[in-house]
């Protein structure tokens, strides 16, 4: 069983669209799959269909008032996998931690119980380095870093490190760097090859071969409430995440040659635009 938390402080790196595609691939190649929303956006939760302001029971319960996790634990589409959700509640979970004796430590105590169930346990953590980050980092093996292929892609990064070696430190000796995922990439233009670039020349082999491009499915997906393996499974997003998922598993795997009538350019996006 392997425990993965995906990081990174910076916004809009489509960490939570990596987390979320990510698991629904591991549970549909066969692994038993949660997926543990620990953003107050709850971006994850209803990505995969759930209404947020329904939830009774969810993460931010398991944190603060002790329930079990399995009692939190939700369904989704995918047989194989399951979420733990989150909804806006979890906003005040920082502050009303923040005194609590072994505050780091409480989700990894949460999930001793049921992390014999699954072989995946996937956190999407927030984007800041916070006490729920630090739960995150403290439960988990291995983090992965979604870098958007923009110009300031590196920016930040220097902390993040610095927090990953204080964990280490203080919290979870064993934690490790699991790999580093390129997101949003646009190859219209001549600066995302430049980012991958530099990424690689900074992380070396922990950079995935399969990089996520920008594309119409990926952002349309969370509005149906639907992983890209269910919405649109032959697109080229779904494609490249379920390369990643081979990655992750040690598949060997084929890489899509990109089909640029599905790429959105950074442009298009802002202005609200779909292409192809």
């Amino acid at each position: 069983m392997k425990k993965i938390a995906f990081c990174n402080q910076k916004g809009g790196v489509a960490k939570t669209t990596s987390a979320l595609n990510i698991s629904a691939y591991l549970a549909l190649h066969g692994k038993k799959t949660l997926l543990i929303d620990l953003d107050p956006q709850a971006n994850a939760t209803s990505g995969l269909g759930i209404n947020k302001a329904a939830i009774e029971q969810g993460i931010y319960n398991v944190l603060h008032e002790h329930i079990g996790l399995e009692t939190a634990i939700l369904p989704t589409e995918i047989e194989l996998l399951s979420i733990a959700p989150s909804n806006i509640s979890l906003t005040g979970a920082e502050v009303e931690l923040v005194n609590v004796m072994g505050r780091e430590y409480r989700l990894k105590k949460a999930i001793q119980e049921a992390q014999c169930d699954f072989d995946y346990i996937i956190f999407d953590c927030p984007p800041s380095l916070g006490l729920l980050t630090i739960n995150g980092l403290t439960a988990a093996d291995s983090v992965i870093i979604p870098i958007q292929c923009e110009y300031y892609a590196l920016e930040g990064l220097s902390q993040l490190t610095k927090t990953l070696d204080l964990i280490r430190e203080n919290l979870n000796p064993e934690l490790e760097i699991e790999g580093v995922l390129m997101t949003l990439a646009d190859y219209r233009t001549n600066l995302t090859k430049e980012v991958i670039d530099e990424v690689k020349n900074y992380f070396g082999k922990k950079v995935y071969t399969a990089v996520i491009p920008r594309t119409v499915k990926l952002t349309e997906a969370p509005g149906f409430g639907k992983p890209i393996a269910l919405y649109a499974e032959n697109s080229i997003g779904a494609k490249k995440y379920e390369e990643v998922a081979h990655e992750i598993l040690g598949l060997s795997t084929t890489p899509e040659v990109l089909d640029s009538k599905e790429l959105i350019t950074s442009t298009e996006e802002d202005h609200g635009q779909e292409t192809g």
